[in-house]
């Protein structure tokens, strides 16, 4: 499957889940009113022949409606809790944020390996975490969409693992993100939690019985009695919870490992994260309670095994390393015993990176569209050495949650003098002269940047903005508006940056929403499919017969006729700012024809220029479809 059927999959588990929850929500309903039957001697009067349903039909109809109400509620409540996407979660689990300045090399060599895969991928750079007060090796992804996805990990995986087996486990959790599970799992938090607060009441209620109730023993037994068979059900209800996540999880980590695999090609990397938690004395347990994010994690954190969310650890294993036997684990865990981690730490914070070539990439458009969602070792790669290439002053720029919005507006600074002054002033007037100043620094830095660097760079700082205050942020936004139209010419980069901001924001403003299933089909937004074609040729290629031929080739595409976009207008971001909302509410499956057709039209003279490169990626970052490197622009298609 690619990434669009990964999605759709998703959705139609998370339909699933649904349906779930309200069988078992009707199932608890019936429970809870035998257990009240039970209380009232119904079922003496049953057995006597006395029983009326008139005369229960009442407390009946009253008790579900609370248990409903109450689970429903739970659920709604712990869903709101979690809005704010995936740092919530790894907040809660006890995690501590990376922040780019961090000292601690293990620290280091985590935010790298994440921001290598990012980019690669053609994703913003989730927020990167660690459970510091976890030794087992574990780790998982939260979030609702890429723009609010956090990563974390715990501190035994830090300190176990080498470079390669992070790598594979961090490139195990980029599978979840962009095969849709992560959005799933954290819906499945909200959804489940109204089942498990049933126990909870049940416990709460036995409590009384420690003497937090006064009255007479009829009465006192009574409640202790509906206690424990609430608390029964409740533990029924964490089970069938249970059998819940695993039903959804269990095939997606076996998925997940075959992807990280494919993403890193290098399956010891993963499969020797996999020993290592088999050979380690703490597995990947976690100290804190991991019952409601079990199923997120990347090894079980809990030692139960009903209803076990991940299938077994050796099975993993064998899946991708068929060789491997039991006894291979003895010999990991003894060097594992033996490692030197600060002289390994050492050693990898001073590996050489090599500075990235602008020539001699090739594009292959053909597999283009395959690696979305599944990028490529040599786009990792690519990733890497990008981001090594990066002056330390501006990568700790890009990654301040104090500069990063400065670092944005130096991107836009222009080349002319008297322009550039003035863009200057404007930010002194509404940022303050500290801007201004810290400005002039990064316009230094940036002025030997080669143009392939400067959307992942742009992209580099978005962890960094989501941390500033939603105020500032539309302020910002503003002020690159103002900036980029000062000199009455706005090019694609900077139409890029603009429009890929706003996409972070409006995201981040209502996660749940922006990963809303959009439900539209092609042919009711054809035109607007049509125009996008025709703009994206016409941009990439300066002959007219040869972007004539791009048209026909992504028309064709999507079965549409060369006459469909006659009409579109030669203003281009006219046309992208009529056409990109309605296209990203398309059904995920025409939604990936319509990217296909994009990539066959940007391809069709067999190079790539910059141009169709920074259209390409802010194109597909209002579609919400993650768009993995290309390498160098101007490059031949293989």
């Amino acid at each position: 499957m690619n990434f669009f059927e990964h999605q759709e999959r998703a959705r139609r588990q998370t339909r699933w889940l649904v349906a779930a929850f309200i069988v078992a929500t009707v199932v608890f309903v019936l429970l809870i009113d035998l257990v009240l039957l039970a209380a009232m001697g119904e079922f003496r009067a049953l057995a006597g022949g006395g029983f009326s349903l008139r005369a229960v039909a009442a407390p009946l109809a009253g008790t579900s409606a609370i248990v409903a109400g109450v689970i429903l509620l739970a659920s709604l409540y712990r869903t709101m809790t979690l809005r704010s996407g995936g740092a919530v979660v790894a907040a809660e689990m006890g995690g501590v944020r990376v922040d780019a300045d961090t000292s601690d090399p293990l620290r280091q060599r985590l935010r790298n390996v994440v921001e290598e895969m990012a980019l690669a991928s053609g994703v913003p750079v989730p927020d990167v975490y660690v459970l510091e007060r976890e030794s087992g090796i574990n780790a998982f992804a939260a979030g609702y969409t890429t723009a609010d996805a956090a990563i974390a990990v715990t501190r035994g995986a830090l300190e176990k693992l080498d470079r390669d087996q992070l790598q594979g486990v961090i490139a195990h959790e980029f599978s979840h993100i962009l095969n849709g599970d992560m959005r799933l799992n954290i819906r499945m938090i909200g959804v489940l939690f109204g089942i498990l607060v049933i126990s909870v009441i049940g416990r709460r209620m036995l409590a009384l019985r420690h003497g937090g109730f006064r009255s007479r023993g009829s009465n006192r037994g009574g409640i202790v009695a509906i206690g424990l068979a609430i608390t029964l059900i409740g533990y029924a209800g964490l089970f069938m919870a249970r059998w819940i996540k695993a039903a959804v999880s269990r095939k997606r980590e076996f998925l997940a490992d075959a992807s990280a695999v494919q993403f890193t090609r290098n399956p010891d990397g993963i499969a020797g994260a996999l020993k290592r938690i088999a050979a380690d004395s703490r597995h990947g347990l976690l100290d804190v309670d991991a019952e409601e994010v079990g199923h997120m994690l990347f090894e079980a954190g809990t030692v139960s095994r009903l209803f076990a969310t991940h299938p077994p650890l050796l099975e993993r294993i064998r899946r991708i390393d068929p060789a491997f036997t039991e006894a291979q684990l003895t010999r990991v865990a003894a060097r594992m015993a033996h490692q030197q981690q600060r002289a390994q730490a050492m050693r990898e914070s001073q590996e050489a990176v090599a500075t990235p070539k602008a020539e001699g990439q090739g594009v292959d458009a053909r597999h283009w569209a395959d690696s979305i969602g599944n990028p490529t070792e040599q786009q990792l790669l690519w990733a890497s050495l990008l981001s090594a290439s990066l002056s330390p002053s501006l990568q700790e720029a890009a990654h301040s949650v104090e500069w990063a919005p400065e670092v944005l507006l130096a991107l836009l600074l222009d080349r002319n003098q008297s322009l550039r002054d003035e863009q200057l002033l404007l930010v002194a007037r509404t940022l303050g002269s500290e801007s201004e100043q810290q400005l002039r620094y990064i316009w230094q830095d940036l002025r030997q940047l080669a143009p392939e660097q400067k959307l992942p760079l742009v992209e580099m700082t978005f962890p960094a903005l989501k941390r500033r205050p939603l105020g500032e942020l539309r302020q910002l936004q503003r002020l690159i508006g103002e900036l980029i139209e000062i000199d009455e010419h706005v090019d694609v980069f900077e139409y890029a940056v603009a429009r890929m901001l706003a996409v972070m924001i409006d995201d981040l403003l209502d996660p749940p929403s922006a990963s809303y299933h959009r439900m539209r089909r092609l042919t009711s937004v054809a035109s607007e499919a049509a125009a996008l074609i025709a703009m994206l040729a016409r941009l990439g290629h300066d002959d007219e017969a040869l972007a004539k031929k791009a048209t026909a080739v992504g028309l064709a595409a999507l079965g549409l006729q060369e006459d469909a976009a006659a009409t579109m207008a030669d203003d281009w971001r006219a046309v992208l700012d009529r056409t990109l909302k309605p296209l990203d509410e398309l059904r995920l499956k025409e939604k990936e024809q319509l990217v296909r057709a994009l990539m066959a039209t940007a391809s069709t003279d067999g190079r790539l220029v910059r141009e169709e490169a920074e259209l390409m990626r802010v194109i597909c970052a209002a579609l919400h479809v993650p768009l993995p490197m290309t390498g160098a622009v101007n490059s031949s298609i293989s």
